[in-house]
């Protein structure tokens, strides 16, 4: 399942409270993913070092309009990824599957049911609602996509930021920094990466809020990657960005697995979720504001 944007509804649905516990300490459960899982002789590697809360840590998210706030789309919680601009308008990224209106479950883009676009959607930091003006699903379904690997993992919307709250926008991703372009040749088995989730399942906890993994690599032709985490990326994670190890905009948090390696992340690859984009409605100079330099704090 993914990474699904009604996280408490989830976590009554599937385990109650013992999942919501979990999630709070961080050792969150795995959802299904729908595609095919790792090679199985890919094993898990050892966790990477945890990041070390610093003096700041507490204020890493700060104030106004960035990577890692929370959106709510009709009630549901996700977090934004990336700023974009295009067609001289300014966007935060989440997930696609944040605005759907069917069950976890239902998480193939190219048939699952969405809000239209147009939908308001609440933005923390921001002083008015923004606006859904792209959806990957919805585009996906208008031009009858026929890939299996779009369909599974083609998952991008875009969120118009109101005209009033662009000053307040700043790109830079929280605790790491970044982005500083976009990654277009995947990853290998054992490449590192980091990103910066804010579920509110963690209660505001802002330790477990920035991940440092490891890839196990490709999947679906190089429309997504596995990735393991030392924490993972739980419900209301979702949309979050990831970076690369040189600081590239690598995917977007999409889904939770069970097997083979349970906790581990399935990302889409924004490089091609942004080549789909701009040829199927969105700006096609739609591009990631890049966020300053990249932090790696000797993790990574």
């Amino acid at each position: 399942m993914r990474a699904h944007r009604r996280g408490r509804r989830l976590a009554t649905v599937l385990f109650g409270a013992a999942a919501l516990t979990a999630a709070l300490t961080g050792s969150a459960w795995a959802d299904q993913t729908p595609t095919p899982a790792p090679a199985p002789h890919v094993a898990v590697p050892a966790p990477a070092p945890a990041p070390v809360a610093g003096p700041d840590l507490g204020a890493a998210m700060g104030s106004g309009v960035h990577p890692g706030v929370q959106m709510r789309t009709a009630g549901a919680q996700c977090t934004a990824n990336f700023v974009y601009t295009g067609g001289g308008k300014t966007y935060l990224g989440q997930a696609a599957h944040c605005s759907g209106t069917g069950s976890a479950d239902e998480t193939d883009g190219c048939t699952s049911k969405s809000l239209p676009l147009g939908t308001p959607v609440e933005i923390t930091g921001a002083s008015k609602p923004g606006k859904l003006v792209y959806n990957s699903w919805l585009a996906m379904q208008g031009a009858h996509e026929k890939d299996p690997d779009a369909c599974a993992y083609n998952d991008l919307a875009l969120v118009q930021v109101d005209p009033a709250d662009v000053a307040k926008v700043t790109p830079s991703v929280p605790f790491f920094g970044g982005p500083v372009g976009v990654d277009t040749n995947g990853t290998t088995p054992g490449e590192r990466v980091v990103s910066y989730g804010n579920s509110e399942l963690r209660g505001g906890v802002p330790v477990l809020s920035p991940k440092v993994g490891t890839s196990l690599g490709d999947q679906g032709h190089g429309w997504s990657h596995t990735v393991a985490t030392v924490t993972p990326g739980i419900p209301g994670d979702s949309g979050s960005a990831f970076l690369s190890a040189d600081g590239s905009a690598l995917g977007v948090l999409s889904t939770l697995n069970f097997t083979p390696a349970p906790g581990t992340n399935s990302i889409g690859d924004l490089a091609k979720m942004l080549a789909y984009a701009r040829s199927h409605g969105a700006p096609g100079d739609l591009a990631v504001v890049n966020g300053g330099p990249f932090k790696s704090l000797g993790l990574i």
